[in-house]
């Protein structure tokens, strides 16, 4: 079955306005010269991917009781692969090493080239509830980066879900591919 494009653009809104109900937003994302979602997909799909977070978006509960009330949540929303996400840091540093970074409540001026290096710094005050840098990282190049947020007000909240999972499809942008090369063949 076809779809009309006023069709699309009509069910594509309405996502989008779903999205904006919520509270939560999308932000800010880019996308290395390097990204390609195959790279993503040939890495994770059927295999772990570790995810590394920073800071608590919910302080009145542990910085281990949020990992552990997240995972389940990011695991429920993940992308396409069939991935499992997990904080466990492989006894050896794979080579490459890809992972995603979350950083709640990072500094204004922190750059995913930062976050990827393991130089995380946050905001001294937080200015809102849930308020996500998420940086896709392979090795310490920063191959995609958005930011996220919303008033949810725990691990549990309806809308963190739907935060991750559109995060997820920006961030793992399976339309996205890398650029090519201006002159890709030389004819003599």
């Amino acid at each position: 079955m076809r779809c009309s494009k006023p069709a699309f653009f009509i069910v594509a809104a309405l996502f989008w306005l779903g999205g904006c109900a919520s509270g939560a937003g999308i932000g800010g994302t880019d996308y290395a010269p390097q990204y390609d979602y195959g790279e993503f997909y040939a890495v994770t799909n059927g295999k772990t991917f570790r995810v590394a977070i920073s800071g608590n978006p919910f302080p009145s509960l542990s910085q281990e009781e949020t990992e552990r009330r997240l995972l389940p949540v990011m695991q429920a929303n993940k992308p396409q692969p069939n991935l499992t996400f997990t904080y466990a840091k492989p006894a050896e540093e794979p080579h490459p090493d890809y992972r995603l970074e979350l950083v709640f409540d990072a500094a204004n001026d922190l750059t995913a080239a930062r976050v990827c290096a393991h130089q995380i710094r946050h905001k001294a005050k937080p200015t809102r509830p849930f308020d996500l840098f998420a940086v896709y990282c392979r090795n310490d190049l920063a191959l995609s980066q958005s930011t996220a947020w919303t008033p949810a007000i725990g691990p549990d909240d309806p809308r963190v879900g739907q935060l991750f999972s559109h995060l997820f499809m920006v961030l793992f942008n399976p339309f996205k591919r890398p650029r090519p090369h201006p002159f890709p063949f030389m004819m003599f």
